[in-house]
């Protein structure tokens, strides 16, 4: 896993005033409307924020995959069912859902072949911050 943090200087990536259907291209559209920031869609705290390139297969069912860019806000306040990334003192980085149940707190995987890591006083464990969006280099 590899922390990276946001660069200020990212220049904005032009957007359009419409959706783009997937099927036929329709010649009314293309007029641009404004320019579109991925810092703007992703980041609500800049100085907060940082990201991550995900490695390994225990979010796949969450649609998290090997070579991902998890975006990971150190301000939010973790909360039940959000995926988070952690610090966990014997076995380093991870990211997974933070789940509260029954008076007891896990780190859950969503692929079946990975078992739950209940947070207990015998294992320490930093929540680093909330992940808030994905980015995936699709082609």
């Amino acid at each position: 896993m590899r922390l990276i943090y946001p660069d200020p200087s990212i220049h904005k990536i032009h957007s359009f005033s419409s959706k783009v259907p997937a099927g036929f291209p329709s010649p009314a559209e293309g007029y641009e409307e404004k320019r579109l920031s991925l810092d703007d869609l992703l980041i609500s705290n800049p100085l907060a924020t940082f990201f991550v390139e995900m490695e390994g297969d225990s979010m796949i069912e969450a649609n998290i995959q090997t070579g991902d860019i998890a975006v990971v806000d150190r301000s939010l306040q973790a909360k039940h069912n959000d995926i988070v990334l952690a610090y966990i003192e014997a076995s380093g980085f991870t990211i997974k859902r933070l789940i509260k149940r029954s008076g007891k707190v896990f780190l859950y995987p969503a692929n079946k072949k990975y078992t739950p890591i209940e947070i207990s006083e015998f294992i320490e464990v930093r929540i680093w911050g909330v992940v808030t969006g994905i980015v995936r280099k699709c082609l």
